[in-house]
């Protein structure tokens, strides 16, 4: 029996995935697994009984990487599961950002007492609020991933002209990319020839502040911003200053704060992009498949502190190992394997950063004694028979 701790509301679309083998709850004690969304775990302790983290989203600013990498915890996010919900507000904040919307429904709201002059008054004041249509406007997407590429092709079906960056493109990405968009290879160049602008790009070390006031300067007179992926890749002061003086006639995000509401110029959705209920089932699905495949056959797909390692059984016993990515840690264990006459009928070694994992297929029984001094090799965080 595997025990599944939910940590927040989990579409039941995705917990009808699991078998009568799972018992999942909130709060459940000892858990094998966790499902969660967005609650904060930064601060929580971790059970030693837990081998996985599933995200149902793609973001994992929540969850404790470092510290699950330590103990041999797989983290999973669901990348792409919310991608359409995303990209469709990226498209309604490129409208808006275009189109005085907004304030014209505030000022129309305004308008309640006034009875029979409504009518009149709106056609008179309707002026204040004239935009500009996007149809032949530059648009330059930064990043092009999952959610980046739906935009890119959406826009482009609108009658946009698309500019693209992405240093880092993966093969799988641009063959999903449409052949009429620009690739660009700078960055600054890109950003002054465009009258639209939307990020899509993972907040990290290097991306914290990514709009800053050099980008600003090498922006278009009049550009709009959009900012769906994270509010600390736009550094609020450079933005602040940029709106003032013209370079940014709107800034739409849907991640507001306090300074963000405050400021003129600005469109502050709340949270919105995967709140659908299909993002939500999408995600939920992704998330509890991933980590059935993990507990129950060792598998990793979409982990974001682990390589991706897939491999069909073959022997009488799976052995799963995590380890310290040191030299030697692969002699080290077939010679204890050895040592014990199990023989290996296939093997798997993959390793991300300073995590090594192996799948290892054996004939035979794997005995306790043998399973204990594997976990004694130096540098081994983690342990399964399967």
């Amino acid at each position: 029996m595997y025990k599944i701790d939910l940590l927040n509301n989990i579409s039941e679309k995705g917990l009808a995935i699991f078998t009568p083998d799972y018992e999942y709850r909130a709060g459940i004690s000892e858990p094998d697994g966790i499902l969660v969304r967005s609650k904060e775990m930064k601060d929580m302790t971790l059970p030693s009984s837990l081998k996985a983290i599933a995200r149902a989203g793609a973001g994992v600013n929540n969850i404790p990487i470092d510290k699950c990498s330590e103990k041999g915890i797989v983290v999973f996010n669901t990348p792409g599961a919310n991608a359409n919900g995303v990209k469709e507000l990226v498209v309604l904040g490129l409208l808006l950002s275009a189109r005085k919307v907004v304030e014209g429904i505030a000022w129309t709201k305004g308008l309640v007492g006034e009875g029979d002059k409504v009518p009149d008054l709106i056609e008179k004041g309707k002026s204040k609020f004239g935009g500009t249509e996007i149809l032949g406007k530059k648009i330059g997407v930064v990043g092009l991933g999952a959610i980046g590429i739906m935009v890119a092709n959406t826009a482009e079906a609108l009658g946009m002209e698309i500019y693209g960056y992405d240093p880092y493109l993966s093969i799988d990405a641009a063959l999903r990319l449409s052949r009429n968009i620009k690739r660009m290879t700078s960055l600054e160049k890109m950003l002054s020839e465009c009258d639209y602008v939307t990020l899509h790009v993972p907040l990290n070390k290097e991306t914290r502040g990514f709009m800053n006031a050099d980008k600003f300067a090498a922006m278009k007179k009049g550009a709009r911003l959009m900012n769906f992926s994270r509010r600390e890749l736009v550094d609020t002061e450079a933005l602040r200053k940029a709106i003032a003086d013209g370079t940014v006639s709107c800034y739409v995000t849907d991640f507001p704060d306090e300074e963000l509401i405050k400021l003129d110029g600005c469109i502050t959705i709340p949270h919105l992009g995967a709140s659908t209920e299909e993002s939500e089932d999408n995600c939920a699905i992704m998330a509890v498949m991933q980590i059935r495949e993990f507990l129950e056959n060792g598998n990793i797909k979409n982990s974001v502190n682990f390589p991706e390692c897939s491999l069909e059984r073959t022997g009488n016993s799976r052995l799963i190992i995590a380890n310290q990515n040191l030299p030697g840690m692969i002699e080290k264990i077939t010679h204890l394997l050895a040592d014990g006459k199990i023989n290996i009928a296939d093997m798997l070694n993959k390793s991300k950063g300073n995590i090594a994992y192996n799948i290892i297929d054996v004939d035979g029984d794997l005995k306790p004694d043998l399973i204990a001094k594997i976990r004694s090799i130096e540098g081994v965080v983690a342990v399964r028979v399967l």
